[in-house]
């Protein structure tokens, strides 16, 4: 495809600093591969001089895959392609002896860091994760910020902050004792050293002649200031970025770090990428318009060439079950009509904890989904500790069920004893809960162990036996209640928010179950053995189908659908205190909310679809929410709501007509 002017200025002006404003889906990634392409082969820069840097490592990883199909893997070589903080390491551990570093440095995750910390803190915090999590997140906003133990110290507020200060010193002295560094020290040390050591600047400025960014506007201070030293008076860089997609605020993200480069680089070239390859007219109308209620550094409106499109739709449910139930049919209908594949379909929310009455609604309608950017409700490790249970209740040769629960909660069933019991079953030729059954298991186990597996295998088995008997939903109830696990949450749980986030899930499993071994006017009652079954199914086609090609609706968070396209789109919970988020309003930060709905909506090619509830559970309570003030800011003429239109006969006809086509055109392909 032939660049647009906008595009071919971009890639070849190569002579200073320069500022591609790529709005959301005008080709950028394009605009990067291209320079990199033009330089080397137009310009004769070499690869080895070139850095390009961008913020996941999927992002890097297809960006170096398009590099190298338009250069070849010998003109690529040598091309640094990475992350921040990949890049960073690589400094790191070429000057490690200038650092003071040992050459093998550890590097630390968040377990070992939240480790060290509950240590070094055990006598003030005494194992409060609440408050590790907030002294963390602390010292990391500090490292981001460049701010050192010392200096923390000195602008602490007040006494809750100096202690914080006081465990960032120590945890600090720590690391150096232990030659560790942590995530962010790959920033914070190649800023500081290339910022205080001449000779190294000059070293790594040779090095990278020439540096490209993506996503510059998800920097932090420490990020912006690696990119002004490697750099340096030549100033010859190029960042992509766009102002309206900052989503990572809370994340240390300053999307002012764009403005900023007008004041460091005053020569700095502006370049915007207006021109939008992914949604139509309409779309993206509604999208300028609802951004250009936040203020601005610099101005741009996208526009495309592929028609006007569809009016955007909004539609009503009663409470959330209803929504779920509503996209799903939507969806459905959408999809027999038109002919359509499920991957073509996403439905966006704000949190994750949204998806779980969708993934219900797909499930029971037997739509195949992926859940992206977040934990599928089959994934959680408390819905799989519950389904073993289950799977073990219905077939007791099942050794991977009997493996995951047998401790879980913790019954003093250690894993000499689980080796005793394996060895026992093999020389036997049977299975791990037969063996547990055993009268002759004493003579490898004994004491506690030997007593706590017999009663586990007692309990199963009356269960098993009173589902058969009786009313299964009742054994269902009572193997939750059984082992305590709503204790054991609590007991192991980051925090009691967590715990109860888990046990929420595992009652909708219940409920859910409950409504199968129930059954209604669409599905006749299951037995047990049959609900197992089918969650079984769906968890195996979850994990059996490639992420790339399968044919499945798309379920994500608004922050993981960045970057991503769809050709229909449902932006469900649009309502005051959902988007808006309730903690952005009371921070006053609802311009980066504002910039999370304009990123939703940029997602869809075709069709856009709001959902919004009458009424929501929230805390136990229900309320009545208020419709999000982004639908209200779209452009009116633009937008359909359900409540303002009804359908004329003449379109119902039309729907209607299309209907029945569809379906003589698939009982004609049957026949």
């Amino acid at each position: 495809m032939k660049l647009n002017p906008a595009q071919q200025e971009a890639v070849t002006y190569i002579s200073g600093p320069c500022l591609v404003l790529a709005g959301a889906g005008s080709g950028k990634t394009r605009v990067i591969t291209n320079k990199i392409a033009y330089m080397i082969q137009e310009c004769g820069h070499k690869a080895r001089n070139i850095a390009a840097v961008t913020f996941t490592n999927k992002a890097a990883r297809e960006m170096r895959e398009r590099i190298g199909q338009t250069l070849g893997k010998a003109e690529a070589r040598g091309l640094m392609v990475s992350t921040f903080h990949t890049l960073g390491l690589n400094i790191i551990r070429r000057e490690h002896k200038v650092l003071g570093l040992k050459e093998n440095f550890s590097l630390f995750d968040e377990h070992d860091v939240n480790a060290l910390l509950v240590s070094l803190t055990e006598d003030e915090l005494e194992g409060d994760k609440d408050a590790i999590r907030q002294l963390i997140s602390t010292i990391s906003n500090w490292k981001n910020e460049m701010v050192s133990p010392k200096q923390a110290m000195a602008t602490a507020q007040d006494e809750h902050f100096k202690q914080l200060a006081e465990f960032y010193d120590r945890y600090q002295r720590q690391m150096v004792a232990y030659n560790a560094l942590d995530f962010d020290d790959l920033i914070l040390l190649p800023c500081l050293l290339l910022k205080e050591n001449a000779e190294v600047r000059e070293r790594w400025q040779n090095r990278i002649r020439y540096l490209l960014v993506d996503e510059y506007q998800d920097t932090n201070t420490a990020q912006y200031d690696l990119v002004k030293l490697i750099v340096g008076s030549n100033a010859r860089f190029t960042v992509v970025g766009d102002d309206d997609q900052s989503i990572y605020s809370w994340r240390g993200a300053r999307p002012q770090n764009l403005e900023l480069l007008k004041t460091d680089f005053p020569a700095l070239r502006l370049i915007k990428l207006e021109q939008n390859y992914r949604s139509s007219g309409r779309i993206l109308k509604a999208a300028n318009i609802l951004i250009a209620n936040n203020p601005h550094a610099f101005e741009k409106r996208l526009f495309s060439e592929l028609g006007y499109g569809v009016p955007l739709r909004v539609l009503f449910a009663k409470d959330e079950e209803h929504e779920a139930d509503r996209v799903t049919s939507e969806l459905s209908a959408h999809k027999f009509i038109n002919k359509t594949a499920y991957r073509d379909y996403a439905i966006l929310y704000r949190g994750n904890h949204q998806s779980r009455l969708f993934e219900m609604s797909l499930m029971r309608n037997r739509i195949p989904y992926k859940i992206s950017g977040g934990t599928s409700f089959f994934s959680r490790a408390e819905i799989k500790d519950m389904m073993a249970y289950l799977r073990l209740l219905v077939n007791a040769d099942d050794d991977n069920s009997f493996l995951r629960i047998i401790n879980v909660p913790k019954r003093g069933i250690g894993p000499t004893s689980l080796e005793k019991l394996g060895l026992f079953a093999n020389e036997r030729g049977i299975g791990l809960f037969a063996a547990a059954c055993d009268a002759h298991l004493s003579s490898v186990i004994s004491g506690k162990p030997l007593f706590e597996i017999q009663r586990f295998t007692r309990w199963m088995v009356e269960l098993s036996d009173n589902a058969v008997r009786s009313e299964t939903t009742d054994v269902v109830r009572e193997l939750v209640r059984g082992i305590h696990y709503e204790d054991w949450l609590y007991e192991t749980s980051a925090s009691a928010k967590a715990a109860e986030m888990r046990m929420k899930n595992v009652s909708e499993l219940y409920r859910w179950i409950t409504e199968m071994l129930e059954g209604d006017e669409l599905e006749q009652p299951m037995t047990l053995q049959e609900v197992v079954t089918r969650l079984m199914l769906r968890d195996m086609m979850e994990r059996n189908e490639s992420e790339e090609n399968a044919d499945q609706v798309q379920l994500m968070t608004l922050h993981a659908s960045k970057g991503l396209e769809y050709p229909f789109v449902f932006m469900v919970g649009m309502e005051e205190g959902l988007l808006p988020h309730q903690v952005s309003m009371d921070e006053d930060n609802v311009d980066e909310e504002r910039r999370l709905a304009y990123v939703g909506i940029t997602r869809a090619q075709q069709a856009l679809t709001f959902t919004l509830c009458k009424s929501r559970r929230q805390y136990g309570e229900v309320i009545k929410p208020e419709p999000s003030r982004f639908l209200l800011e779209l452009p009116q003429d633009d937008v359909e709501w359900e409540s303002r239109t009804q359908k004329t006969a003449e379109q119902k006809q039309q729907t209607g007509r299309a209907g029945i086509a569809n379906l003589k055109a698939i009982l004609g392909n049957k026949g």
